[in-house]
């Protein structure tokens, strides 16, 4: 996907219906679909299937999404009003993940919406920060290949 479509239509017209967008949430939701997913190359997580592993350019797994509506959603209900509009009638969370661009988009700022502090402003700080609260220390993704993703795909 261009990366530079994904930001002008997608991520930043989605980051300001949530009015959750910054320079560093829209640089931040950039390198972490260039890490997930090469910026839209891959849309369902390489060798899993059914409702097993991550779903869409931000490769979210359902119990993540899940944990977002019990934990989060739930005691904000003006923004759970703006995602499920994103959402858009009768889709499933994970057809949505998979193939609606601002949900998806919508649900991985809400994640990094749940952490607390400021994102970073520069490329090596969100690339430690997407590691932490993104991808996590049990994932397998590093901040050396964000860095490398990040220039690859989403400059």
């Amino acid at each position: 996907m261009n990366p530079k479509q994904l930001r002008e239509l997608i991520i930043r017209p989605t980051l300001h219906t949530l009015n959750a967008w910054s320079p560093a949430a829209e640089d931040l939701m950039m390198g972490t679909a260039a890490q997930e997913s090469h910026c839209g190359r891959y849309i369902r997580q390489v060798g899993c299937s059914g409702m097993v592993g991550a779903f869409g350019v931000w490769q979210m797994e359902l119990a993540t999404a899940r944990d977002i509506y019990d934990n989060y959603l739930r005691y904000k209900p003006e923004l759970k009003v703006a995602v499920e509009k994103l959402r858009g009638a009768g889709q499933s969370i994970t057809d949505a993940l998979t193939s609606n661009l601002a949900y998806a988009c919508a649900l991985a700022r809400i994640h990094y919406l749940r952490v607390p502090g400021a994102i970073p402003t520069d490329l090596a700080g969100q690339a430690a920060y997407w590691k932490q609260y993104y991808n996590t220390k049990h994932g397998k993704g590093t901040v050396a290949e964000y860095l490398d993703n990040w220039t690859r795909y989403a400059k």
